[in-house]
């Protein structure tokens, strides 16, 4: 099931309550306007029209890989709707959910969780990039690309990942990451990672460790293993 609201302040939040009130995994909601959208780390994403606000949930069962790899099926998700619009060329994962468009920031998501569900929160620019100090944004528009209504692509997301949450229960963690390493950047990208004690850790991108953490092999030959942190293209 899909709803659809004018406005609201996030979508996740409702999406919490909704779990909260016993709503099964796979219903959806977005919004055709937000007014107090988030990122990770509690940063704010700034509204705009025409772009797709929406979340989901997923109820965790026994068996389960590890929630955190969900940010894996999301991305995976997200990048096999949007490729319709983009072609493989230009559209590309960043570690471990970013949609990157011509290298700049296209899509974000953002995983939280309520009791034995996790909600998945989906922004992407279809029509307006928000500008954001730190990192270039783009929106498919902007990149001169026909895109769909935020309504047309919330039908195909719920399609895509519905897709994934059954690759990753059936054959875990592996083969989602099997996919999203297939949608990276190339392995020898140069990447900067702002981990989580303030310091940076530059290095080549040398894939994802079998956990699903960030792999970058230093310029001394050694390889740092990130499980959290903002990833940059150098």
């Amino acid at each position: 099931m899909i709803r659809s609201v004018a406005v609201t302040q996030s979508t996740n939040d409702d999406m919490a309550a909704l779990a909260k009130a016993g709503a099964a995994e796979g219903c959806w909601l977005w919004a055709e306007h937000q007014t107090a959208g988030r990122g990770r780390q509690g940063r704010l994403w700034s509204p705009a029209p025409g772009n797709l606000y929406a979340s989901t949930l997923v109820r965790l069962l026994p068996g389960d890989p590890p929630a955190p790899s969900l940010a894996l099926v999301a991305a995976v998700a997200l990048d096999a709707a949007l490729l319709p619009f983009t072609g493989p060329d230009r559209l590309r994962i960043k570690w471990p959910n970013d949609l990157m468009l011509d290298n700049a920031k296209l899509s974000g998501i953002l995983l939280e969780r309520e009791g034995d569900a996790i909600i998945a929160g989906f922004g992407v620019n279809l029509a307006h990039a928000p500008i954001i100090p730190d990192r270039a944004t783009i929106s498919l528009a902007e990149a001169g690309l026909a895109y769909p209504t935020p309504g047309e692509l919330v039908e195909t997301l719920k399609h895509r990942f519905a897709e994934y949450i059954a690759l990753w229960r059936a054959e875990g963690l592996a083969a989602i990451a099997d996919q999203w390493s297939k949608r990276s950047f190339p392995l020898g990208t140069m990447m900067r990672a702002w981990l989580p004690d303030g310091n940076a850790c530059d290095g080549m991108f040398d894939g994802m460790a079998p956990d699903g953490a960030l792999r970058l092999r230093r310029a001394s030959g050694s390889v740092e293993t990130i499980h959290a942190g903002d990833v940059f293209l150098i």
